[in-house]
């Protein structure tokens, strides 16, 4: 299912894969969705998917951030991470680490 984000009056101002806060499920076939969705050029079903799986790489940067937040500010520690996801997050830091001092980044980049 769904989920959207609506603005004071009611209209979908966001379409979601996952639960967050300020959100709400909607039924794939609701005429709000189709309507916002339509506007946004995305009526298609490939072009719901690119902007979910680019939604996804934006969400992914997004976690690696709050864990560093989180690691950082001693809420949790490193160790506290199930093995498999510590292992990811480590990889991926590692990666970002390397990709960052050999490259310019542009700000738009996903690392």
């Amino acid at each position: 299912m769904p989920y959207v984000s609506r603005d004071d009056s009611g209209r979908i101002t966001g379409v979601f894969d996952h639960v967050e806060v300020g959100v709400s499920e909607v039924k794939p076939d609701d005429p709000d969705l189709a309507r916002f969705l339509a506007d946004q050029g995305l009526s298609s079903p490939e072009s719901i998917r690119q902007l979910l799986s680019e939604s996804d790489l934006r969400m992914v940067r997004l976690v690696d951030d709050l864990i560093d937040l989180l690691i950082e500010k001693a809420v949790i520690k490193f160790t506290d991470l199930p093995a498999a996801a510590g292992e990811k997050y480590l990889q991926r830091q590692i990666a970002r680490r390397r990709l960052q001092g050999s490259l310019v980044v542009d700000e738009k980049d996903i690392l």
